[in-house]
């Protein structure tokens, strides 16, 4: 009989750390959804003391899930896990994670404390937290960097308290696999009673070994691994679930088994890419565009003969769908809504789905073919219906050997506004002409184009970082046109700031 492996998913909280990824709450569901219906156990719904924002959201992400465990991050304080408790009450099976850093840098530096008060202070927490839940589970932050006596030390007094998952975080994702497979199996040889717990892995992807040190982990005996979709996470990245759930799916003779429904995780990915505007790297592992493209003669001779020449996984089996549905100029309403269906979009509003269509029609005359992203990033564009500052029209004159110039019309609240700039090239005369127009003090800080796809008629996605008043503030653009674009990305700045 196969082990089983419990996937804890915190792309809602740890991988919406991102810079200029935060989700609302509507979104946070809709995600949250998704995860459900891809099999993850466990949901990390947020921090609820962080923010109003994150404390509403555990509140509705509880409501609207059924059979997953939802999960509330606390720090130990007392205070935070009272917080937690409350955004949890809805919840139909809950979790509180706290926990404190246990190595001697974070100990000295962060806490000015002892080993022996930050074991007084873990077992405090997790007696309080029991109080509230049954299900409690603590992180050992930092615990990659812990020796490995001490942190076993730290395990064993946090179930004695009632912990029924410890997590063993490679924060700083400084751990080598070997390093870290060997912390795991030293706690299950060395901790008095951790047959009454579940160890967890937490990996994050500094090094690039991420993925390595969680499979690590597992074959010595964690049976949690905390994870995100598409990696996402601070800095570098956690571990990725999709690699997690299909390392353990094709090598069957670890024997390990999750409830992952892995045909929902080509959906699931570009969901989450597209409600968080994060690109997914082309030769990302298992969802990248190319993770299944053969371009060397030798592998399409090779894939053409037998596909498991070259191919390890069936498309199918991660939700690649060979015969998609080609939307056109032509599709109607109902196969625009099957290509949302399939990327995990339900779309039950038909005044919604109408404004939808009008923007793919847009699109499919100037597209040959609208692709599953396409679609996406139109199912996330009628946000900026709402927004106080819109692009009614834009017009440029650029080329060799004469200087750029752009025009500009704004809806700003209802009241149009003109104005037209010269600048170096088009997006720099488009923008300039935009700020005659917004007077306030901004700069550009970053600016990125990537194609959604490929091809001279394919759409642009544009991610922008302005500051203003001292903050950086993330904006995001799509448009076959890329200084249209450009222009869409640098308003979008400008809505988040000014309802600051």
């Amino acid at each position: 009989m196969s082990d089983r492996l419990y996937i804890f998913d915190t792309t809602l909280r740890d991988g919406e750390q991102v810079p200029g990824c935060q989700l609302n709450t509507v979104e946070k569901i809709q995600v949250a959804k998704q995860l459900e219906q891809l099999g993850v156990d466990v949901i990390e719904a947020g921090f609820p003391i962080s923010s109003p924002g994150d404390f509403n959201s555990v509140v509705e992400i509880s409501k609207a899930v059924t059979w997953p465990t939802i999960c509330a991050l606390t720090r130990a304080v007392e205070k935070d896990i009272d917080c937690a408790a409350e955004a949890l009450q809805y919840a139909k099976h809950k979790r509180i994670h706290t926990g404190i850093g246990t190595s001697d840098s974070h100990i000295k530096y962060k806490f000015n404390s002892t080993r022996e008060e930050i074991i007084e202070r873990a077992v405090a927490a997790v007696k309080y937290a029991k109080k509230y839940v049954e299900d409690v589970e603590f992180y050992a932050e930092d615990a990659g960097r812990t020796d490995n006596e001490y942190l076993a030390r730290v395990v064993e007094a946090v179930v004695k308290a009632g912990a029924t998952v410890v997590n063993i975080p490679d924060t700083t994702g400084y751990c080598l696999p070997d390093e870290y497979g060997d912390k795991i199996k030293y706690l299950m040889e060395h901790v008095d009673g951790i047959d009454k717990a579940r160890l967890s892995t937490h990996c994050h992807n500094d090094l690039g070994m991420a993925t390595a040190n969680t499979l690590q982990g597992v074959l010595n005996g964690a049976r949690q691994v905390e994870v995100t979709i598409n990696g996402i996470g601070e800095r570098a990245g956690n571990t990725s679930l999709e690699e997690i759930a299909m390392i353990l799916k094709c090598h069957k003779h670890i024997n390990i088994d999750t409830n992952i429904n892995t045909t929902k995780i080509i959906p699931t990915s570009r969901m989450v890419s597209s409600l968080m505007n994060m690109p997914v790297q082309p030769n990302k592992a298992i969802v990248g565009r190319n993770a299944f493209a053969h371009s060397s003669g030798i592998h399409q001779d090779g894939v053409l003969k037998n596909v498991q020449t070259y191919e390890i996984i069936d498309p199918k089996e991660v939700g690649l769908d060979d015969n998609a549905i080609v939307l056109t100029a032509r599709s109607g309403r109902a196969a625009l809504k099957y290509r949302l269906h399939v990327n995990g979009v339900e779309i039950n509003d038909e005044e919604k789905l109408d404004k939808i269509y009008k923007k793919f029609l847009q699109l499919a005359d100037k597209k040959k073919e609208v692709t599953d992203e396409d679609v996406l990033m139109l199912a996330g564009a009628d946000s900026a219906d709402k927004h106080g500052v819109q692009l009614d029209w834009l017009q440029v004159t650029t080329g060799k050997g004469v200087k750029s110039v752009a025009s500009i019309g704004l809806d700003i609240a209802g009241q149009k506004f003109e104005a037209a700039s010269s600048g170096n090239g088009p997006v720099d005369a488009a923008i300039n002409a935009l700020k005659k127009i917004i007077t306030k003090e901004m700069n550009l800080k970053e600016f990125t184009i990537q194609a959604i796809d490929k091809g001279s008629d394919d759409v642009g996605k544009v991610h922008m970082q302005v500051e203003y008043d001292g903050h950086v503030y993330y904006g995001f653009g799509a448009d076959t046109d890329i200084v249209t674009a450009s222009v869409e990305a640098y308003i979008d700045c400008i809505n988040k700031f000014k309802i600051r």
